[in-house]
């Protein structure tokens, strides 16, 4: 297992990802001054996001169905526990978008090759009224 978002568990057979990337920015208010520097002051935390980016090949490792099933959850507008594979637990994100490229098409359309890369944004811990319910979008998913 590479991580679990949610109801949803990342892994060679589903939708393994390649690169994680994660950036985190803290905001500064700006005061311009006459004749010296700007002074700066801390308001808090800013963005927190993350991509994870990969290749996968429907022959080997799982194909859109792993995307699709992630579209659903983000359809649901809610935001889900993100914990990696070593048990390292980043908080609730929810899916901001889905890039999907699809390449070497076999003569039916089908292709051999799905890249894609999935952006994640951190939710304010504090509001569990948006934890996505594992009962209410699993039934979703199976359907």
């Amino acid at each position: 297992m590479l991580a679990v978002l949610g109801v949803f568990v990342f892994q060679l057979k589903t939708t393994p990802y390649e690169t994680l990337t994660r950036s985190t920015k803290w905001n500064w208010a700006t005061n311009q001054r006459v004749g010296a520097r700007p002074s700066y002051q801390y308001t808090g935390q800013g963005e927190d996001s993350i991509t994870l980016a990969g290749t996968l090949y429907p022959e080997l490792t799982g194909g859109r169905l792993g995307l699709d099933a992630l579209r659903t959850m983000a359809d649901s507008g809610l935001a889900w526990p993100l914990i990696d594979g070593e048990g390292y637990v980043y908080g609730l994100w929810f899916i901001e978008s889905i890039d999907e490229d699809r390449a070497n098409m076999f003569s039916d359309g089908a292709p051999r090759k799905i890249g894609f890369s999935i952006n994640l944004k951190r939710y304010d811990d504090s509001q569990i009224d948006k934890l996505g319910m594992l009962s209410r979008v699993g039934l979703s998913l199976l359907r």
